[in-house]
């Protein structure tokens, strides 16, 4: 035990020394205020009408300037911006021994390579946890600034609820990341591997083949790809998990057996 704590705190220094936090402060920073945006110009009909395209943009995306829908922008948001932030924590966990060639030398102290990689994991959950709760946070915020109408305690325990579910699924599906970085010895095919994914779940979002889609089921559950796309069931969201563990398990296994001297 006394090795995954020193461990988890090494892995915490790193993450705290480094500029990734507060990119990632300011990217959670940005969804609920251009939610909010939207929301103040569809308020002011006469403001969205006198700058025009964004008026029409703001209508397209939230729909009506109230709580319901402000909040599920912002869950859409959170399951579309989510991905690549949370995958590029994980990216950059992973990989930066890799882009500084000090794996070989971390994998050889006393600490066993396990609570290594577990502390490592433990580091990317934990950070994505606390962005997605800055993002509701904030959200709730703007949108009390805002003065948005059709508030109620059970409005705002539904959409938290909705909105920490997509944030959950996001984060389980960011963990195979961590293994293509691993396997790919560096940050790019992280990067490449996180790409696709967004691209192809965008894809079967749009096809009604979502539901099967490991990557388009955070965005279905969002609601961002409409009603169209499909409802996830039971049955997608155990293929997130097994997608997660999948990930996760062979992360483990490549970081504690492959040879890493090279």
């Amino acid at each position: 035990m006394k090795g995954f704590k020193n461990a988890l705190w090494t892995e915490a220094l790193k993450a705290r020394r480094s500029k990734l936090p507060l990119l990632g402060i300011l990217i959670c920073c940005i969804i609920p205020v251009v939610c909010g945006l939207f929301m103040l110009i569809l308020k002011n009909p006469d403001f969205a009408k006198n700058i025009g395209l964004i008026g029409a943009k703001a209508q397209l995306a939230a729909g009506s300037a109230d709580w319901p829908s402000y909040l599920g922008v912002v869950s859409q948001a959170t399951a579309i911006a989510g991905l690549l932030l949370f995958s590029l924590i994980a990216i950059w966990v992973f990989g930066r021994e890799y882009s500084d060639r000090t794996l070989k030398d971390i994998l050889a102290v006393p600490t066993s390579r396990s609570r290594i990689v577990a502390a490592k994991f433990t580091i990317v959950v934990v950070w994505s946890v606390l962005l997605s709760a800055l993002i509701l946070g904030l959200s709730f915020i703007i949108g009390a600034a805002v003065n948005i109408p059709k508030w109620s305690q059970s409005v705002a325990f539904s959409a938290a609820g909705h909105i920490a579910g997509t944030a959950g699924l996001t984060i389980v599906l960011i963990l195979p990341a961590a293994f293509v970085t691993c396997a790919g010895r560096g940050y790019l095919p992280g990067f490449g591997y996180t790409l696709i994914t967004l691209v192809a779940g965008m894809i079967f979002a749009a096809t009604g083949w979502g539901v099967y889609v490991p990557w388009s089921i955070p965005a279905l559950y969002s609601g961002a790809a409409g009603t169209e796309g499909g409802t996830p069931g039971v049955f997608s969201f155990i293929i997130v998990v097994l997608t997660g563990i999948t990930g996760a398990a062979a992360a483990f296994y490549w970081l504690t057996h492959a040879d890493q001297t090279r």
